[in-house]
C-alpha cells in the first residue's frame, strides 16, 4: 500500500460582500413606472368587471325581493338558481383573475420579467467589476439589522443602467 502525504497550501482571502436595494433601484427606473401604471390599469379593468358581475348579482336580488310575492314558488326557485349561477361564474372570474397565480398575477410577472432581467444583468456586472462574491438584496425580506453605506452598490447598478 502506498500512502500519498502531501502538503496542501490553503489561500486565504477576505471575500467581498456587498447589497443592493431592488426596491430603491426600480423606483429609479423610469420604466417601473410605466410598467406599475399598465398593471394598474389592468388590474382596475378587471376589478370593474368583478363589481359588474357583482352589480348584477345584486340586482338580480332585488329584482326578486320585490317581485317574490308575486311570483310562483317555482319560479322564485328559478330565479334563485339564476342568481345561484351567477355568483358561482362570479367567484370562478375572481379566483382564475386575482386567485393564486391567476391572470393578475402572471401579467404582472410577465410585464416586470424585462424590466427585472435588466437590473439583475446591471447587478451581475457590477459584482464582477467589484470581485463581489456575495451580494445581498436589501428588499428581499432579509433580515439586515445594519447595513454599512460602504457596502451598498445600488448606485453602482443605476449607473449601470445608466439611471442618474
Amino acid at each position: 500500500m502506498l500512502f500519498f502525504t502531501g502538503t496542501f497550501i490553503v489561500e486565504s482571502r477576505a471575500q467581498k460582500i456587498g447589497y443592493v436595494d431592488t426596491e430603491f433601484i426600480l423606483n429609479k427606473h423610469p420604466d417601473y413606472k410605466i410598467v406599475q401604471e399598465e398593471i394598474a390599469s389592468i388590474g382596475a379593468n378587471w376589478k370593474k368587471e368583478a363589481q359588474n358581475l357583482e352589480n348584477e348579482i345584486k340586482e338580480l336580488r332585488r329584482t326578486l325581493k320585490a317581485e317574490e310575492v308575486l311570483l310562483t314558488e317555482e319560479m322564485v326557485d328559478e330565479r334563485m338558481a339564476l342568481i345561484k349561477e351567477k355568483e358561482k361564474d362570479a367567484n370562478s372570474f375572481n379566483n382564475r383573475v386575482f386567485g393564486m397565480n391567476g391572470q393578475y398575477f402572471q401579467k404582472q410577472a410577465e410585464l416586470m420579467q424585462p424590466l427585472q432581467s435588466k437590473i439583475f444583468d446591471a447587478i451581475e456586472k457590477v459584482n464582477r467589476r467589484f470581485n463581489i462574491a456575495i451580494m445581498f438584496d436589501k428588499a428581499s425580506g432579509l433580515s439586515m439589522i445594519y447595513t454599512d453605506p460602504r457596502h451598498d452598490y445600488s448606485e453602482f447598478v443605476l449607473e449601470e443602467l445608466g439611471i442618474e
